[in-house]
């Protein structure tokens, strides 16, 4: 399993470096790559992202990254942001000079749209700790009940689709891991979210 070849996608959104420590701590070394030969040849893959769904579509449009991604054949792994932009489509920076009506496309690869949190009383964004829900019948999960805590950063969420492997309960429930084919993608951070992150980037390398 080290001996895998696991590509992070560079697509100029994300702080990359916590993510690479991450998979070092479980003795891989990833490659930081927007080249469409290393992604192409990737054992597995990497989507991260951090900002607005209408910087980070625009940074894959730019680097040619989008026909590469939607291709890919081999386990793909969207954390956050990289998660949200497997969606069809995002509310997030809907409004804007660019986009002033209409959803911010996105990749569409799994099923649902990213949708501004309705969380009542509760803060935005949701950061912090807080427990996912699911069957415990799925091999990314292995070995992670269900009610474990994993860390949280974002505003946006994508709604809960039949692509949804995982909940989490913030106002009301969102996707907190989806899974469709060879593409999943988690909301919260598994770099920051101590052993059960871990156990979850270990599930995923092992898949």
């Amino acid at each position: 399993m080290n001996n895998q070849k696991l590509v992070i996608i560079d697509t100029g959104c994300a702080n990359l470096a916590s993510v690479r420590m991450a998979f070092e701590r479980l003795g891989v070394t990833p490659l930081v790559s927007s080249q469409a030969a290393d992604i192409e040849q990737a054992d597995k893959l990497i989507l991260p992202g951090v900002g607005t769904a209408v910087a980070a579509m625009n940074n894959l449009n730019e680097r040619g990254l989008v026909p590469l991604i939607r291709a890919a054949k081999q386990p793909l792994l969207g954390f956050c942001l990289g998660m949200q932009m497997l969606a069809e489509a995002s509310e997030e920076s809907m409004g804007t000079d660019d986009t002033p009506d209409r959803l911010i496309d996105c990749l569409g690869i799994v099923p649902g749209k990213i949708r501004l949190m309705e969380v009542g009383n509760l803060r935005l964004p949701h950061m912090g700790w807080n427990q996912i829900e699911h069957d415990e019948t799925h091999p990314l999960l292995k070995g992670i009940p269900s009610g474990s805590y994993f860390y949280f950063v974002h505003s946006y969420a994508l709604e809960v689709t039949n692509a949804t492997l995982a909940t989490c309960d913030y106002g009301t429930p969102f996707t907190a891991i989806v899974g469709r084919d060879n593409f999943f993608g988690a909301q919260f951070h598994p770099e920051r979210s101590g052993a059960a992150g871990a156990r979850l980037l270990q599930n995923f390398l092992e898949l």
